[in-house]
């Protein structure tokens, strides 16, 4: 399956700007925190999550939430996509596939899975 996403980093912005830490805990973890360094990375992921519950053919909500959805770095930068154990279970994910980009004031994330 395949899910796609685009925002507005001025969005992500605004929220961060009024909420802080509390928006940035809505959907990351504290891993994510620290490697999000600016608003178009922070974007960024919430483009990738969104589009990899979009895969998922559920979005955000109940069977999964934001932070049932991991992203980490491999050592070239790259984004890796990974899910929380009841999200592999419940799905069969054999495997993920991620590609953040952002440019003239969006992000844009594409989510590639494979199923047992």
């Amino acid at each position: 399956m395949i899910g796609i996403d685009i925002v507005a980093i001025s969005r992500i912005s605004r929220l961060k700007e009024r909420f802080g830490e509390n928006f940035l805990k809505r959907f990351l973890s504290d891993d994510e925190i620290i490697l999000a360094k600016s608003d178009e990375s922070l974007a960024g992921f919430w483009a990738a999550k969104e589009a990899a519950s979009k895969a998922l053919g559920v979005g955000i909500g109940v069977e999964c939430g934001f932070l049932d959805i991991k992203i980490s770095k491999n050592a070239k930068n790259a984004p890796i996509l990974s899910f929380s154990g009841k999200i592999m279970q419940n799905f069969k994910i054999k495997n993920a596939n991620l590609s953040i980009s952002h440019d003239a004031g969006f992000a844009a994330a594409i989510v590639f899975l494979e199923y047992f």
